[in-house]
């Protein structure tokens, strides 16, 4: 069954802090998002299988644990899920990026999917699919019903800041899925937006409007 973990480790909440200020431009906002990113993918990586291998060290042999489980996909949803894809990469080079291009309809708030590219072996992958904020949880819970449609599994959840509802809507969809958020905001507005939350991420991001 999936779960939610709340990453409250004081680095990234003291990150989170400053990428919710309204002063903060996007260039700091960029790099705030790719540092939370980096830390985020340390927790998410935890559970990560190891076999034990023999090595030489200058002064004997040993033997120590190397990574043993399933290659490693990070799928952004785009466009504010590229803004983490680079720290995630920092911890691990060897993974294989996809895009998966949803938008939210102004009107219904249901999520239009425009575009979807993954690696070839995506089914042989533990999938990581990231996007900065999970409001009403409907492009979360579409990309990853396109990516179980695929055959992929291993899905794992990575959202900077998520409102309950979001995190309802994921619980429903899609239980198997393991959810990993830096906080868990109050609510949505009547616009669908986070409250508090920190904006339009993808528009502080790229600097847009």
């Amino acid at each position: 069954m999936g779960r939610l973990h709340i990453l409250d480790h004081p680095l990234i909440q003291h990150k989170l802090s400053l990428m919710r200020d309204i002063h903060t431009g996007s260039k700091e906002f960029r790099e705030l998002l790719e540092e939370i990113a980096m830390l985020m993918a340390y927790e998410v990586t935890r559970d990560f299988p190891l076999k034990e291998i023999e090595v030489e060290t200058p002064i004997c042999k040993m033997k120590t644990r190397v990574l043993s489980g399933r290659k490693v996909g990070v799928i952004p949803i785009l466009r504010a899920g590229l803004g983490m894809v680079d720290g995630i990469l920092n911890l691990i080079p060897a993974a294989r990026v996809g895009h998966i291009g949803l938008y939210r309809d102004p009107e219904t708030l249901e999520p239009v999917e425009y575009y979807c590219k993954l690696p070839t072996d995506a089914k042989e992958r533990d999938l990581i699919v990231i996007d900065p904020m999970l409001a009403t949880g409907g492009s979360a819970s579409a990309a990853i019903g396109f990516l179980k449609k695929r055959e992929c599994s291993g899905i794992k959840l990575v959202c900077l800041i998520a409102a309950p509802e979001g995190i309802k809507r994921m619980e429903k969809d899609h239980p198997d899925v393991d959810i990993f958020v830096a906080a868990v905001d109050d609510r949505l507005n009547d616009h669908g937006y986070i409250v508090p939350g920190l904006g339009d991420a993808g528009d502080r991001l790229f600097g847009t409007k």
